[in-house]
């Protein structure tokens, strides 16, 4: 299982030297990829629930973030080899077109680096912010999804698509990304309809904030998702993202998956191992104060949870 690290980007993190630093630091050490999450805006009086925790509040973390396609441009200047990710991207809220040449711009420029998480979001606030109706929001991403392929094809001198809601006439639309036939695609997904859209259209399948039980019972709906429409299972991913929370005792029996100790966070990553997941992602912005104390915490939850390279081979 390869892991990676949340990039420098939210509340005191959102910094151009803590992003760069973050960034470079993250390389050095080995982490595998690093990852951008898509936040609009901190309502006063929210009209959605936060679904990230049982209080329904957003965290205060939140109220400051970079843009991430910006963030990961930003990381992926200063680095040569780490990956560099979206964990998510609200896609309803982006003009297929245009987000189709803003991703394959971004894998040009990171030299095939890009790998894409996308999702649906939550916040009535930012659809309404973003001029963006909170409904069909499904049939939206299966149309993004189409949008992309369509003018992605590799090798294709004129391209054409006609949308749900738009077309594109036959034209040049160049450059394509490096990566072929498209940089990879996982989806949050959370109910039987959009678990079935990741094993229909997606390369992977990207939860968070889940037990690790519940976790492994939806990555088979996945498996078996993708089954059902004609394709095989083994070549999707399953990447976890561990909202995780440290502190410096252990927590008691019950508490939440990848919150406590070191060793109760590095138990909860060798689990998501266990239940197949090929790439992990651990945010720690929530409980660091700097690049240095996030990449240290980040190191010694790594080596406790002995993660290897035989590992990853196995979770892959």
């Amino acid at each position: 299982m390869r892991i990676g690290l949340a990039l420098a980007q939210i509340g005191h993190f959102a910094d151009a030297e803590q992003l760069r630093a973050m960034a470079v630091g993250a390389e050095q050490r080995g982490y595998a990829s690093l990852w951008a999450l898509d936040r609009l805006l901190a309502p006063v009086s929210p009209r959605s629930a936060y679904p990230g925790n049982p209080e329904g509040l957003l965290p205060a973390g939140m109220a400051v973030s970079l843009d991430p396609l910006m963030a990961l441009a930003a990381a992926a200047s200063v680095t040569s080899t780490i990956r560099v990710g979206t964990n998510i991207l609200v896609a309803p809220w982006y003009q297929p077109v245009l987000l189709a040449r803003s991703l394959a711009s971004l894998d040009v420029l990171s030299g095939g680096r890009l790998e894409i998480g996308l999702g649906l979001g939550w916040s009535r606030d930012e659809y309404d912010a973003v001029g963006v109706p909170q409904r069909e929001l499904g049939e939206r991403l299966d149309d993004l999804i189409h949008t992309l392929d369509a003018l992605w094809q590799p090798g294709a001198e004129l391209v054409h698509h006609e949308g749900r809601d738009f077309h594109v006439v036959p034209s040049s639309f160049r450059p394509g990304p490096v990566q072929r036939p498209r940089p990879p695609i996982t989806l949050a997904a959370y109910t039987p309809a959009s678990l079935s859209r990741v094993g229909r259209l997606a390369d992977g399948w990207t939860p968070a904030g889940l037990d690790l039980a519940t976790t492994a019972a939806m990555w088979e709906q996945v498996k078996v998702a993708a089954v059902e429409h004609g394709r095989d299972p083994d070549v999707l991913r399953l990447v976890v993202r561990a909202n995780a929370h440290h502190t410096l005792v252990p927590l008691a029996d019950g508490r939440p998956t990848f919150h406590g100790s070191v060793d109760q966070i590095a138990e909860d990553v060798r689990g998501a191992m266990e239940i197949g997941a090929a790439d992990l992602i651990l945010d720690l912005q929530s409980c660091t104060s700097g690049v240095e104390e996030y990449l240290d915490v980040a190191d010694r939850i790594r080596a406790a949870a002995a993660v290897t390279t035989a590992d990853a081979g196995r979770a892959a």
